[in-house]
């Protein structure tokens, strides 16, 4: 599938955005212009049942190969978050991007009994305070940019990653030079996987104290965090 995609800048380098769960594009209003201003022309794309991308038949290896159809292989960088960085290690021997960033990546659920949908699902309908109380750090924008990317997203997409889909795709090595980004004691890449990591050749930083959107939680850390890899 043809995703829908939205770009900044017109630098000579190619920078990919993938989001996550529940998001589209528009999550990265404030990273975008800041990889642009690097001398980037960064491609956002919407994943299958996000944004104006379109619907249906959702698992991992769709949502990867979605990417490898639509954007040109070799970009000098791609950043996937959450469910999009679950799709970038898949889509990563393909697209061949010079660098990866691997940013809080769904690649396994650590916790035995997994993660009920409806407890994801349930966030189609969340309001304005709900989603203030849960990201008290985000700012006023970002809080309207997640309304308006929960009333385009289809929560079906949320059955292929916790239960058809929920297996361990954490990758045994890296397909080229990748840095996997994590916010503090990260549930989704715990120390002891940030370790073996490590060891298969992964770079690892954390931002402490920032959560699984940090991007948002602390702009500033997570734009020093990829110090040398943007």
């Amino acid at each position: 599938m043809k995703l829908n995609t939205y770009e900044w800048g017109t630098g000579s380098r190619v920078a990919v955005l993938i989001h996550g769960l529940m998001s589209d594009h528009r999550t990265w209003r404030r990273v975008a212009p800041a990889v642009a201003d690097r001398g980037y022309r960064v491609i956002g794309v919407d994943l299958r049942g996000h944004g104006a991308s379109g619907r249906g038949c959702y698992s991992a290896e769709s949502w990867a190969s979605d990417l490898v159809e639509t954007l040109r292989s070799g970009p000098e960088l791609a950043i996937g978050h959450s469910l999009g960085g679950m799709a970038l290690a898949l889509a990563a021997g393909r697209l061949r991007p010079k660098r990866a960033i691997y940013y809080e990546p769904a690649w396994a659920s650590h916790d035995e009994e997994g993660t009920d949908p409806s407890v994801v699902t349930c966030f189609k309908t969340a309001t304005r305070e709900r989603i203030v109380s849960l990201a008290p750090r985000w700012e006023e924008a970002d809080v309207d940019v997640e309304l308006a990317t929960l009333a385009s997203w289809d929560p079906e997409t949320t059955y292929a990653l916790f239960s058809v889909d929920r297996v361990d795709r954490t990758p045994s090595r890296p397909e080229v030079p990748s840095l996997v980004l994590t916010g503090g004691l990260s549930s989704l890449v715990p120390l002891k996987t940030q370790q073996a990591l490590l060891d298969c050749g992964f770079d690892v930083r954390t931002v402490d104290g920032a959560g699984h959107t940090m991007h948002r939680d602390d702009f500033d850390g997570f734009m020093t965090a990829l110090d040398g890899w943007v």
